[in-house]
């Protein structure tokens, strides 16, 4: 049974089997300094040979006998170096808050492994501002700015949502409140919580000089954006290149998003079947691929307007645009699926199980389609939309171009 102490000398992986003593330990710490850590952590900190961590970290510790190292600038390319000049060393890592919410503790198991880590975390920003609001942390949206475009709230913003942005700093409430009156939430009430835990906290109202250290708490009042896909024609900024709602809404059933997996778009248009494949889970990815530059810029327009600005464009023709990129778990292709090689290029690409979807609404691309589909399999679907409209004094029906639709799976050694 355990009593709640974290050991400096045995980590357990399974049952009688002791692993060997980790030689980094990453202690969370916040605003309350050295007054605020349990005593496992102090312990992990006097023990240490090297005491890494950023500026302010560092100068909440009281003087030690231990080296102390600043993280290097810019920081995640020159931690390898900078833990290769210590190996050997017991070293003891100052994080904020938990070291494994946002933190630095995610980036050094990633690069030192599970078993050289220990983490020693503090209550996270999540956790204080929640008591200081009385907001169940369960049913907070969080949101962070830290190396992240601030437009990923967007995503996430919906009536009565409470939302929490930790901040890039002092800056960050005043781009908050300009963003929310961007998107039609300027009537949300917005508290900046500074130095959570320190003697100096402060809690109120976007002040008009906030700490760097602060988050932001957001109760959201404005308009809902759906959460399903087919969003509305004119969410997105287009030149009439787009795949309308309706087949966009049947395209994304069939592409079938799953938690972090990977979609090229090809031949993107406006960019929204990737747009939409990336809101369906904050994990899921997209490559779109297009031609022309005006659209490439579009889309990137289009993905901050809707919360996923970090959907990746490449800019030039399929399917030679296509070599080198990470190999996709669903392709879509919504233009130029005529050129040469097209379907071959996005079919070998795909990963086991990846699923290829195409709509055609050319007599030549329904050519390529149904030729492929004799080789390769799958289903045909053909998707024709009507939409009312006036007819003079009358209402009257407006058909679209029908779609062909040909999605198939790519099995085990096809």
């Amino acid at each position: 049974m355990s009593d709640g102490i974290t050991r400096p000398d045995l980590r357990v992986d399974a049952p009688g089997q002791a692993a060997p003593a980790p030689d980094v330990w990453v202690v969370g710490i916040g605003a309350d300094g050295w007054e605020g850590l349990t005593e496992p952590a102090r312990d992990a900190f006097r023990k240490a040979d090297v005491i890494m961590g950023g500026p302010r970290q560092l100068g909440l510790l009281p003087d030690l006998d231990a080296e102390r190292a600043l993280w290097p600038s810019p920081m995640l390319p020159g931690l390898p170096s900078l833990f290769e000049a210590h190996r050997g060393r017991r070293i003891a890592v100052a994080a904020s808050g938990d070291p494994m919410f946002y933190g630095v503790g995610t980036a050094l198991v990633r690069l030192l492994g599970a078993q050289r880590v220990r983490v020693v975390p503090h209550a996270s920003s999540l956790s204080l501002a929640c008591a200081r609001l009385h907001w169940p942390v369960e049913d907070t949206e969080v949101v962070s700015a830290v190396g992240r475009p601030l437009s990923v709230l967007a995503a996430v913003l919906a009536p009565r949502r409470r939302v929490l942005v930790l901040s890039a700093g002092a800056d960050t409430p005043a781009e908050v409140r300009a963003l929310l009156d961007e998107r039609g939430y300027g009537a949300s009430e917005v508290t900046v919580l500074e130095r959570l835990g320190a003697q100096d906290e402060r809690v109120g109202p976007v002040p008009d000089d906030p700490a760097a250290l602060n988050v932001v708490a957001i109760r959201c009042d404005g308009p809902g954006t759906p959460v399903v896909p087919g969003l509305p024609d004119d969410s997105y900024e287009h030149d009439g290149q787009i795949t309308k709602r309706e087949v966009r809404a049947i395209t994304l059933a069939r592409l079938g998003p799953v938690p972090g997996e990977l979609l090229w778009d090809v031949g993107a248009g406006a960019g929204s079947i990737g747009i939409e494949w990336m809101r369906a889970h904050r994990s899921c990815r997209a490559i779109a691929v297009e031609e022309r530059e005006r659209r490439a810029a579009r889309i990137e327009a289009n993905a901050r307007a809707l919360g996923v600005p970090g959907i990746r464009v490449v800019v030039g023709e399929a399917p030679a645009a296509l070599a080198g990129l990470h190999a996709p778990d669903a392709v879509f292709i919504g233009g130029g699926v005529t050129a040469p090689g097209m379907v071959d290029a996005c079919w070998e690409a795909l990963r086991p199980g990846g699923r290829l979807v195409v709509n055609a609404v050319t007599i030549e691309s329904e050519r390529v389609v149904t030729q492929a589909r004799e080789r390769l399999g799958g289903d045909l679907t053909r998707i024709e939309i009507g939409r009312a409209g006036a007819v003079g004094g009358f209402t009257g029906w407006r058909p679209m171009m029908p779609v062909t639709q040909w999605a198939v799976t790519r099995e085990d050694g096809r």
